[in-house]
């Protein structure tokens, strides 16, 4: 609260005087020495400009390093590097493609939404529909993922750091064979 605060450049007192609460609560509020009440929750969140969802956020400093573990699969490794259940409505993962990961097996998939990745090593074969392109490292690629997709290592392993919506991260995060 006290962030959200500071960050419209505002003293105790303009907040009291948006939110109907005395500077002296909010202080206390702010501090720790008083919790919330659910009747002051909504008009707190009204003056501040956010969601009750992001008033009531936790922003305890465990809560700011994600020690991703790894998740093998047959010619892929996976490494979620953003929360689960992430507020945005998105998915970040690092991932490891190997050629033993055939393209032969993978199947297309198709979902809605999109998807991006960066090439951080090596070189990715991304099939959309009949086309297939060579994003090369260094190199993106976003895509509507309404075309049928699959990705895959051509000539060597590739590295890629992609991000996800929430349909990609339920079509491809928690499927054999990951990503498209």
């Amino acid at each position: 609260m006290k962030g959200l605060r500071l960050a419209k450049g505002w003293s105790l007192d303009a907040l009291a005087a948006r939110c109907y609460l005395s500077p002296s609560t909010l202080s206390r509020i702010e501090t720790g020495h008083r919790r919330i009440a659910l009747d002051q929750l909504v008009p707190l969140a009204k003056a501040l400009g956010t969601t009750l969802d992001q008033l009531v956020e936790p922003t305890a400093d465990e809560d700011v390093v994600i020690r991703p573990e790894p998740e093998h699969q047959p010619g892929i490794t996976t490494w979620l590097l953003s929360r689960e259940h992430s507020h945005d409505g998105t998915t970040v993962a690092k991932m490891r493609i190997t050629p033993e990961r055939s393209m032969a097996d993978v199947g297309m998939s198709v979902h809605p939404g999109r998807e991006w990745f960066t090439v951080l090593s090596g070189t990715v074969s991304l099939v959309l529909g009949e086309r297939t392109i060579l994003v090369h490292e260094g190199q993106a690629a976003e895509f509507s993922t309404m075309v049928p997709h699959r990705v895959g290592a051509h000539e060597g392993p590739v590295e890629i750091l992609t991000i996800l919506d929430h349909g990609g991260e339920r079509a491809h995060m928690h499927l054999p064979g990951a990503i498209g």
